[in-house]
């Protein structure tokens, strides 16, 4: 009788023999790939591609710190991994206590995009709201709402398209740029008209180390007229240049609150780098900002009426998504005034 431990068969062993690569699902050429050797590139880029691939593992630490934060007064649902969060259990027009505000505000740095849901907000509602964070800008080239001239009005018809659809970070030409921005939903579309946003911060740790060692120390030049020149003649461009003169502002920013590394570049704000000549220049910049198109480092919320969203202008990028014209999206902002980033 055979014992658990021994054959009852013996089979003839083989030498396994090359087979040709055809290139069909489930051919030999599948069995070929070396998982240890695979893992190795999946940790860099394909060649001349420039594109990631791979687990974000960048992430992990991030993540696990975000599940582990408690919330006494409000609960939190994660959008995604790195960014975004869903508030529950705050009324934005009820009286809102220091407390609750002070941990909304370590909430907006924690997960850098905070939507409030079914809020129903009148203009002077949303800029009180706002107001508990700082002061309120007042933008000089995009219009202000009639009754609250700090709150930006973005709307949108079949004869005024959307033109936010670049990735970049709001007012990055001031000298202080905006520490953050409510946006309420006044009239939004059925179907499209979302917004992204970018986790900056996760854009910093996917750098390689070479270009983190360029960049870490490196300032740029932010200008205004790169966009918002465009409209104006020639006349009105010279005033305001001289009211927004270009300014510098690093190219990797530490976060006052958090002291994360932030790539702070965008793609219509940001002229050029400091010390490099216009090729490598071009090309670093096209880097970093590319950065914001990953996947792995964003949220996508589609808009809702009364819906609320309050957003860290000093770590993220977004884009309005400018898929629904000729239906009508209308959108008011608050800007708060931030700090000199550094």
């Amino acid at each position: 009788m055979p014992t658990d431990t021994e054959p009852t068969q013996t089979e003839p062993t083989e030498t396994a023999q090359p087979q040709p690569d055809t290139g069909a699902a489930g051919d030999a050429g599948a069995d070929r790939v070396d998982p240890q050797r695979f893992a190795r590139l999946a940790r860099g880029r394909i060649k001349g591609r420039g594109s990631p691939i791979g687990p974000a593992t960048y992430l992990a630490d991030r993540q696990a710190a975000l599940a582990a934060m408690r919330w006494d007064r409000f609960e939190l649902r994660p959008i995604g991994p790195s960014i975004g969060a869903t508030v529950d259990g705050v009324d934005l027009a009820g009286p809102l206590d220091e407390a609750t505000i002070d941990d909304l505000r370590r909430a907006l740095v924690a997960h850098k995009v905070l939507v409030f849901r079914e809020q129903h907000l009148d203009g002077a509602t949303q800029a009180a709201f706002a107001r508990r964070f700082g002061d309120l800008e007042t933008h000089p080239f995009l219009a202000g709402s009639d009754e609250q001239p700090e709150l930006v009005r973005l709307a949108k018809d079949a004869a005024v398209g959307g033109y936010e659809n670049i990735w970049h970070s709001d007012v990055s030409w001031r000298e202080r740029p905006a520490l953050g921005a409510v946006l309420r939903a006044v009239e939004v579309p059925e179907v499209g008209g979302d917004t992204l946003w970018a986790d900056m911060g996760a854009a910093y740790l996917a750098l390689d180390d070479d270009l983190r060692a360029l960049v870490d120390d490196a300032v740029a030049v932010h200008d205004f007229s790169m966009s918002f020149g465009m409209a104006l003649d020639d006349a009105a461009l010279a005033e305001a240049r001289a009211a927004y003169p270009t300014v510098e502002h690093p190219v990797i920013r530490t976060h006052p609150e958090s002291g994360e590394r932030i790539v702070y570049v965008n793609r219509i704000f940001t002229s050029h780098i400091v010390g490099l000549d216009e090729a490598t220049s071009e090309a670093v910049l096209a880097e970093l900002c590319a950065q914001a198109e990953v996947p792995e480092h964003q949220m996508r919320l589609h808009w809702e009426p009364g819906m609320v969203v309050f957003w860290d202008n000093r770590a993220t990028q977004h884009y309005a998504v400018s898929d629904y014209w000729p239906q009508v999206r209308v959108m008011e902002r608050a800007a708060i005034v931030g700090d000199r980033p550094r």
